[in-house]
């Protein structure tokens, strides 16, 4: 069923539309990198063991929801802007550093992979901000928003990793 278009203005209008592919690409990456972030911190979360280990699991776990929301976001957003979330076909695993571990005692490891995967959704939410600038107010917001809590867990754990080493 095609879509009609009544926008004249903004990141919606005509004359926008490949700036928008350009923003929906960069969402449906997002997208995927809060979906691989969510298996990660989940089998992190299970797989850990010890009394060092609990309340680092008990984080992963917590922000497994958080993450999971953040995708969601992401996909009403691709969708918001005529494009369509991905399904799994689609996803190519990135996260070698978020990989449950032989030892699950080994928690530092753990924290440094969160550390990263942290990090590279700051680096790339800071790109979708800086694309949208000017045109599509509404994505930047929402990216705005959801890179506060990507920093939020970065910090977080940098602490943990402090008290660990």
């Amino acid at each position: 069923m095609p879509t009609t278009r009544h926008a004249s203005a903004g990141i919606l209008a005509d004359q926008h539309a490949a700036k928008r592919e350009e923003i929906v690409a960069l969402l449906t990456r997002a997208y995927w990198m809060e979906m691989e972030t969510v298996m990660s911190y989940l089998a992190n979360s299970k797989h850990l063991d010890g009394i060092r280990a609990e309340e680092i699991a008990e984080a992963l776990e917590a922000d497994v929801a958080e993450e999971l929301g953040h995708a969601t976001a992401f996909a009403g957003r691709i969708k918001d802007l005529y494009g369509t979330p991905p399904g799994s076909m689609d996803f190519t695993p990135e996260q070698t550093y978020l990989q449950p571990l032989e030892d699950p005692t080994d928690v530092a490891t753990v924290i440094k992979g969160v550390i990263e995967a942290e990090a590279g959704a700051i680096e790339h939410y800071t790109r979708i901000i800086e694309a949208c600038d000017g045109v599509d107010w509404a994505t930047q917001d929402m990216v705005i928003e959801i890179l506060r809590d990507e920093e939020n867990h970065l910090r977080t754990f940098e602490r943990y990793l402090a008290e660990f080493e």
